[in-house]
């Protein structure tokens, strides 16, 4: 268990699903994770999403009573976050998860602290998050160690260059919301054949689940799992061609571009 304590900036949704599979995880004690957000219900939230945690007052106790510093804030806010911070986090870990904003953002308001820009999604609540993550200056290897251990602790992560972070953000950190949307209509379509709502609902998220689990456990080509399905003039098949003919392939590559298109926004202003 980690003896260093986490203090987030930012006590959001993501914040909360971090700090919670941490805690999950075993990976540290409630009471050495701390919290700020200047919106006292965040706050709420985030002690009862991880009780006997700490809150604090300001985003310059966090600093100043943390080891480790997440940034959680909402790109619109880094900026100030960034001011409010920059003296109590001189020569500590600074990781930020907000979307887009660059190492270099970071490095111009910190430039004393050891910085590594991550992009988690949502799933790290239950252990299952798809994190991207890149070294900034100052960063050395016992914090790569350190952000790598906290990351697997909730899910798979992978260290890559910081330009592809955007990337990331429009696949893995968008991408829950894009597959709740699939589990949706395939929830519905049970629904509209007969099936009960809760039935329905179960069977396609455990389908994904599933289906995402074969993947990354027999490390096969999707496309050859795929057509071990879909049996010549079967059931498989006809749905197949279905989706084909709805444009499901490219209308999902065109949201991960989207999304990734916004993240690039966000870093620029």
């Amino acid at each position: 268990m980690l003896q260093e304590t986490i203090g987030f900036i930012g006590a959001g949704q993501m914040a909360r699903a971090l700090a919670g599979g941490f805690v999950r995880a075993g990976l540290i004690a409630p009471a050495r994770v701390i919290a700020a957000d200047p919106v006292a219900d965040a706050v709420a939230a985030f002690m009862q999403a991880v009780p006997g945690s700490q809150s604090a007052i300001d985003n310059r106790f966090v600093a100043a009573n943390a080891d480790v510093i997440v940034l959680a804030t909402k790109p619109q806010q880094i900026a100030a976050a960034l001011a409010d911070i920059a003296k109590p986090a001189a020569g500590k870990l600074v990781i930020s998860i907000a979307a887009g904003v660059k190492l270099s953002t970071m490095a111009a308001a910190l430039p004393k602290s050891r910085l590594v820009r991550v992009m988690p999604n949502t799933p790290c609540l239950v252990g299952q998050s798809a994190s991207g993550y890149a070294l900034g200056p100052h960063a050395t290897d016992a914090d790569a160690q350190l952000v790598g251990r906290l990351l697997e602790a909730v899910g798979r992560a992978f260290v890559v260059d910081e330009k592809l972070l955007d990337a990331v953000t429009g696949l893995s950190g968008s991408g829950p919301a894009f597959v709740y949307v699939i589990i949706e209509a395939l929830s519905d379509a049970g629904v509209r054949m007969g099936l009960p709502r809760d039935v329905a609902t179960q069977l396609a998220a455990q389908t994904v689940r599933g289906a995402g689990q074969m993947v990354l456990e027999t490390g096969e080509h999707p496309g050859v799992l795929k057509d071990r399905v879909a049996s010549p003039g079967g059931t498989t098949i006809a749905g197949l061609a279905a989706l084909e003919s709805g444009g499901l392939r490219g209308t999902l590559m065109a949201a991960v571009e989207a999304a990734t298109r916004r993240s690039i926004e966000l870093g620029q202003t």
